[in-house]
């Protein structure tokens, strides 16, 4: 498995800032801020709107990984995707990836079978089969690359999921790499990639992580903390904000 970030927002930082700043109407130039100021921005922004978080793109090349994998990819909805082809690659060397089996006799049946099919595969290409027709014999774990292309927010929103425990094993092997690709160009991005527990001290999947989660903490169940907050909200009378622009271009309320 190999990813590799083939292009990127330039000057993302400043842009991000900007869109934000836009926004409230600010007028100077984030690009002349200091280091500092950006920072406090950035902490601000992490808990605010995230709309602006959408004109910061990445582009990534995968190559490796199993069809499997790219069929999960692919649900993504906000994404633009371009992948190899099985109906006219002849896919006989391209190889599989092979899943972490739970037991060796699951690894033995697994390596016999995908040799026989490929075998099979190789030999209807050869007699003239075309491969849109062979294809249909190979198994989902064939290895196989895609280009993909993210915003910052759609990186974000599947951080808080795909670096989770329960994705299988090689999307959260593949969604670390990516995210340590950003972070590589953009220091500053990491916050914005963190799984769920992480983000926002809840789990993501509450009717996993007590009973199969290695690091899930009872202090994340929070349960009874949104039993009570649901009462207190709809007992309330209805709350309307006044948002003002602060002295240090941050939205207020």
């Amino acid at each position: 498995m190999k990813v590799t970030l083939k292009r990127y927002t330039p000057d993302a930082l400043d842009l991000l800032l900007s869109t934000k700043e836009t926004r409230l109407g600010g007028a100077d130039d984030p690009a002349t801020w200091t280091e500092e100021r950006k920072a406090e921005h950035l902490r601000y922004m992490l808990g605010t709107i995230k709309s602006s978080w959408e004109f910061v793109d990445y582009v990534f090349h995968i190559s490796g990984v199993s069809r499997a994998f790219t069929h999960q990819l692919v649900r993504t909805r906000q994404g633009s995707y371009a992948q190899e082809g099985q109906r006219t690659v002849d896919a006989r060397d391209n190889g599989v990836v092979t899943p972490d089996f739970d037991t060796l006799d699951g690894e033995i049946e697994f390596a016999l079978t995908t040799d026989e099919v490929f075998t099979s595969y190789a030999k209807m290409i050869d007699a003239g089969e075309k491969p849109q027709n062979a294809r249909a014999i190979l198994p989902t774990a064939t290895a196989t690359s895609i280009w993909a292309k993210f915003n910052l927010r759609t990186l974000s929103d599947m951080a808080r999921v795909r670096l989770c425990t329960r994705t299988q094993g090689e999307y959260q092997r593949v969604f670390r790499e990516m995210c340590d690709e950003v972070v590589a160009v953009h220091p500053w991005a990491e916050p914005f990639l963190a799984v769920e527990c992480v983000a926002s001290g809840t789990c993501a999947f509450p009717n996993y992580g007590p009973d199969h989660c290695p690091i899930y903490h009872p202090s994340l169940d929070r349960t009874e903390v949104k039993r009570q907050q649901r009462e207190r909200f709809f007992t309330a009378p209805i709350h309307e904000a006044a948002p003002q622009r602060g002295k240090d271009s941050r939205s207020i309320g």
